[in-house]
């Protein structure tokens, strides 16, 4: 055993400690950072149109903060950008972060002082208490991949902007940078696949023992890997390679495509950052979910799913959620994000502690005739098929048809995988049952004759990052929308 995993010991059980600590102690936490937040802001200019200083009560704070997307606090913003001051939170952002949306084009999300600990601390507290859970550290002393986005920050309004990940590169500290790879001056390359070439040969010939990214790029970089070398895994290029580390998307229909390129399980470590925030990450290797961060700068609320669009929708604290319900993810933090809309869905599995898995987004759904077809339906019923039928799915979308001729409309599913069934038809059969088991009201559009089953369309090889690559979002931290209301992305797939 080497320097760096028995001196990472001792400081991860401290952390696993103090994770367990917040865990135990969640609400009050919560409240606790409800108080400090609303206190802390009273003198911004936010803070003083909403009246922070009669905020006494979580029922006083819902009269006077609204729920907000991005949209709604742009204006903000923008007098950020031309410098002033205390405006959502003290003084000016440390940082902005800088994301693309669907409605709102680039968007550019406030860190401040108080919140980068949040984003860092969330990746590193993971891996720390990944070494208890699984008496393994001797992945510290190996090479790690931790892909980010182009460090290289520009200046918006005077304030250093640029993708979270690569901000978040500029303080990784200094013991793990000796282990990391790509290179700073890869990690600055703006096109995607000259990135990943630059990536592959600088690390095909080195001791991988961990690797991050968002699964679609994982097995991107494995197949260029096993392309180049011509090993028949990654295990015989990468013996010590041992710790995955994903996020942003549901890993289980991806799960078996990499298991197969890497040649043999390893340990995975789950977790959920956003530009907003790092939200939760895996706790534990035998329980199902991501422990919520509920000691970290943010203060969280919850809006039902199917209230979401009313106009008055009802929020609640953690104190007042349920198991198994889907809920849209609000959050009210110390970078001056108040009473904001992330656009994700998450479900509770536990409340002891508090733990989610990721539903879906709010604005990827299909219900063109009332069937609210969410992410999380769509991602078990084709894991579960795919499984059964032995078929690794590389990546895959779906998107209703409304406009027939003659026929009944139908949800139309675009699915690249490495190996297509032999038997389309029993396939397809099977994964539209599966949807009808999960969707009560998908299946009664089905028995009442207002949709007929499913459609396949299995697409060749590099569909998807060829789209993605058209569109400008190849690679990164960038994901494909599982859902859509409309047939834009599919026509635009298909061309």
């Amino acid at each position: 055993m080497k320097v760096k995993s028995v001196l990472a010991k001792p400081y991860a059980i401290i952390i696993a400690k103090k994770i367990k600590k917040n865990a135990q102690n969640a609400l009050a936490d919560q409240e606790a950072w409800r108080k400090y937040l609303v206190k802390a802001a009273q003198g911004t200019q936010y803070g003083q149109e909403h009246n922070f200083k009669n905020i006494h009560s979580y029922e006083d704070f819902k009269q006077q903060v609204p729920i907000a997307d991005y949209e709604g606090i742009k204006h903000y913003l923008e007098k950020i950008k031309n410098g002033t001051e205390n405006v959502l939170w003290r003084g000016r952002p440390l940082y902005f972060a800088k994301t693309s949306g669907t409605t709102s084009g680039v968007k550019y999300i406030p860190i401040s002082k108080e919140s980068i600990s949040n984003h860092i601390d969330g990746a590193k507290y993971a891996l720390l208490n990944y070494m208890v859970q699984s008496g393994n550290s001797s992945f510290a002393d190996g090479r790690m991949i931790f892909l980010s986005g182009s460090p290289t920050l520009e200046r918006v309004g005077g304030i250093p902007t640029g993708r979270l990940s690569g901000i978040v590169n500029h303080h990784v500290p200094g013991y793990l940078r000796k282990n990391q790879l790509p290179t700073y001056t890869t990690n600055c390359i703006e096109d995607w696949e000259e990135k990943l070439d630059h990536i592959v040969e600088e690390t095909i010939s080195q001791d991988m023992s961990l690797i991050s990214g968002i699964p679609p790029w994982m097995q991107m970089y494995f197949d260029r890997l096993l392309e180049k070398s011509g090993k028949a895994n990654i295990k015989e290029l990468f013996p010590n390679f041992q710790v995955m580390v994903y996020g942003g998307v549901n890993f289980a229909p991806y799960k078996p495509k990499l298991m197969a390129s890497i040649g043999s399980s390893i340990d995975t470590i789950e977790t959920y950052p956003a530009s907003e925030g790092f939200f939760a990450f895996q706790d534990t290797l035998e329980n199902e979910g991501l422990l919520l961060n509920t000691n970290s700068g943010i203060f969280f609320e919850f809006i039902p799913v199917e209230h979401y669009f009313d106009e008055n929708p009802p929020r609640y604290s953690l104190a007042e959620v349920e198991i198994g319900k889907n809920y849209a993810l609000i959050i009210n933090s110390n970078a001056g994000l108040w009473g904001y809309s992330i656009g994700d869905t998450v479900k509770f599995v536990s409340k002891d502690p508090y733990r989610i898995i990721v539903s879906g987004r709010i604005k990827h759904y299909i219900s063109a005739f009332g069937e609210h077809v969410i992410g999380e339906e769509v991602d078990d019923a084709i894991h579960k098929v795919a499984s059964k039928f032995g078929v690794n799915i590389i990546e895959y979308t779906v998107a209703p048809q409304v406009q027939t001729s003659g026929e009944l409309p139908y949800h139309e599913w675009f699915i690249e995988a490495e190996n297509p069934p032999g038997d389309e038809v029993a396939f397809r059969m099977e994964l539209d049952q599966a949807m009808r088991n999960k969707n009560i009201y998908y299946d009664d559009l089905i028995t009442g004759n207002i949709l007929q089953s499913l459609k396949i369309k299995w697409l060749p090889k590099n569909s998807f990052v060829n789209y993605m690559k058209s569109i400008g979002k190849l690679g990164g931290q960038n994901k494909l929308p599982r859902l859509s209301n409309d047939r834009e992305l599919v026509e635009k797939l298909i061309l």
